[in-house]
């Protein structure tokens, strides 16, 4: 036996090989731990990139379908009876312009979320909250793509009065009357 080496002997099997196999082992299992954090890193950042398209699209066809529904209503003038209607929230559905009387349960449930937050931090005496904190309290994800869905929504609400916008780019509850084009009806 070489001197530099000392070999203990377990049951006819040397520990020092075993410990070498184990440490083999473990190094290979450290270098592939190591590869899948990369991938996961990877990934995290390839659905991070597709979230933001697919909330983009999805801004994109509400537009659309807002522009539409605008167009079809200067085309096509509305009796008095066809104004006193109530919407029903239509998933993708355009968020109605806001008036006295209108509720909250004519918005779609994902619109109906934003109103409630904000009227529960109004309630508790919080004043203005930014899109992020907005997501954060409805329990989602504060990653870039969520928070500017959030945004989105928000924005639109406040466009149609049911959400106030305040010029440091916060939301707060309140309403307010918006100018809805004439349909050409008389009064």
């Amino acid at each position: 036996m070489p001197t530099s080496c000392v070999c203990l002997m377990v049951e006819g099997c040397p520990v020092a090989s075993v410990l070498g196999m184990l440490e083999e082992r473990e190094a290979a299992a450290r270098v592939r731990v190591e590869g899948l954090r990369e991938e996961v890193a990877r990934l995290a950042e390839v659905l991070e990139a597709v979230e933001i398209e697919l909330d983009r699209r999805v801004i994109v066809r509400e537009e659309l379908v807002e522009a539409l529904a605008v167009s079809a209503a200067e085309r096509t003038p509305a009796t008095e009876a066809e104004q006193e209607t109530v919407p029903s929230p239509v998933p993708g559905s355009v968020v109605p312009p806001w008036r006295d009387g209108l509720a909250v349960t004519v918005l779609t449930p994902d619109y109906q979320r934003i109103p409630g937050v904000l009227e529960e931090r109004r309630s508790a005496g919080k004043g203005p909250v930014k899109a992020k904190e907005i997501a954060a309290e409805l329990g989602l994800e504060t990653t870039p793509a969520k928070v500017e869905g959030v945004r989105s929504k928000a924005r639109r609400l406040a466009e149609h009065g049911w959400l106030l916008l305040e010029a440091s780019g916060a939301f707060s509850a309140g309403r307010r009357p918006v100018a809805v084009p004439d349909a050409g009806s008389s009064a």
